[in-house]
């Protein structure tokens, strides 16, 4: 199957001129790709689909093909480490580029050419069984690059995620009707993962209407207590704060926003939240009161202190989390938690978020750690190493005192 398609992408790229180069030549190859016959598109398909479906049988996490980085070769993220895979052909960058056109829409090629980078989801039916993947295309050096991460088929038990009781009142929509609830981390990180498991619970727990609006819908809920809507930005949707803004109009209990990644969305997603509905979002941010600093920051100066006294009054939580690697070789969550008690609010309102750190390291009763408290019970637990622990600290000083008490305390 693979050298049969791989002659069949050989030919397509045989009828290229040596002449064109850049987004015309992209464009070329992408006009030779649409006129394939349906047989040889499957063909192509199924091989493609195959270097999907291996990422199952070695536990990798995304894929990685085309573009001038990957010189030609097909590489696995396996637990935290991204490597070629020697077991697989190499190809060509122009063979690159027809693999990966061969799977776009004619639609989502020219969106490509135009905007320089598309995401998308991709779905492989096997039997009863469907993958559904994340995918990112984009231009490195004139040639075409891919990332495709694979969506869990299952649900991680919310009760794996270990969050302490309070918190997990505060994410419920039986204890907690309104609010902001942010998870937030680097990419990589789990978040979609995080509020895939936060919303399994509510619809198997109370009765109510949830909208996730995601750039694109990654894990796909079956209704249960909950009727569950799933509008992917740039198909059912044409942007992230035209979905929240429409949300307001389908009489929905939870709203779900993929990514505050401007401006817009974050001025409407705190209306949306001042106006009584449970909204969760993600940032790309290391820690809960970075987190907060940038929702502030990213809006113009003129609109930071009405956001910040919204935000102080609309925000519930912050998750901030990291996967670390394990000893085990495998990964394990890392997290911070940042309840909005009164205090934190006043210190939000007052600018003084710098307080915050030692609010949430002396109330571990009331639900919250910081990311040293965790790294640490993970590391006396035994589940990472002491280097990873420091390497995975946002403050590594702290981390170090925190280490230094626990082994006084032994003594």
């Amino acid at each position: 199957m693979i050298e049969e398609a791989q002659s069949i992408i050989r030919q397509i790229v045989s009828n290229i001129p040596e002449t064109s180069y850049g987004v015309e030549r992209q464009m070329l190859l992408g006009d030779l790709v649409s006129r394939q016959s349906q047989e040889e598109r499957v063909i192509i398909k199924r091989m493609f689909d195959s270097f999907l479906m291996r990422m199952f049988e070695i536990s990798a996490s995304d894929i990685d093909v085309g573009g001038f980085g990957s010189q030609g070769k097909i590489w696995y993220r396996i637990h935290g480490t991204k490597k070629p895979d020697s077991t697989l052909p190499s190809f060509t960058f122009d063979e690159m580029n027809v693999l990966i056109q061969s799977i776009l829409l004619e639609r989502q090629r020219q969106f490509l050419y135009e905007n320089r980078n598309l995401d998308f989801s991709y779905t492989i039916f096997e039997g009863d069984q469907m993958h559904r993947f994340r995918a990112d295309t984009y231009f490195d050096l004139d040639q075409i690059a891919l990332n495709m991460r694979a969506i869990n088929a299952e649900v991680r038990p919310y009760k794996s995620l270990e969050f302490h009781p309070n918190v997990s009142k505060v994410v419920s929509l039986a204890h907690t009707k309104e609010g902001m609830i942010l998870v937030t981390g680097i990419t990589g990180s789990g978040k979609s993962s995080t509020l895939d498991s936060i919303l399994d619970m509510n619809n198997h727990q109370i009765d109510a209407h949830a909208v996730i609006i995601a750039s694109p819908v990654e894990y796909v809920h079956k209704s249960d207590r909950c009727i569950i809507r799933h509008r992917e930005v740039g198909r059912d949707v044409l942007s992230f704060k035209e979905g929240t803004v429409q949300s307001l109009r389908q009489d929905p209990d939870i709203i779900i926003i993929g990514e505050l990644r401007d401006p817009d969305t974050i001025l409407t997603a705190l209306e949306v939240t001042d106006s009584g509905h449970k909204v969760f979002s993600t940032l790309h941010t290391s820690s809960a009161v970075e987190s907060v600093d940038r929702i502030i920051g990213e809006v113009p100066p003129i609109e930071q202190e009405r956001v910040r006294l919204r935000l102080a009054d609309v925000l519930q939580c912050v998750i901030s989390q990291k996967l670390v690697p394990s000893m085990d070789k495998k990964r394990v969550l890392a997290k911070e938690v940042m309840i909005a008690t009164p205090s934190v609010r006043a210190a939000i309102k007052n600018s003084n978020t710098g307080e915050i750190y030692q609010m949430m390291s002396e109330s571990g009763e009331l639900g919250m750690i910081t990311m040293e408290q965790d790294l640490k019970r993970l590391y006396l637990q035994r589940k990472i190493s002491l280097e990873v622990a420091m390497n995975f600290a946002n403050n590594k000083r702290r981390l170090q005192q925190l280490l230094n008490l626990a082994t006084s305390n032994d003594k």
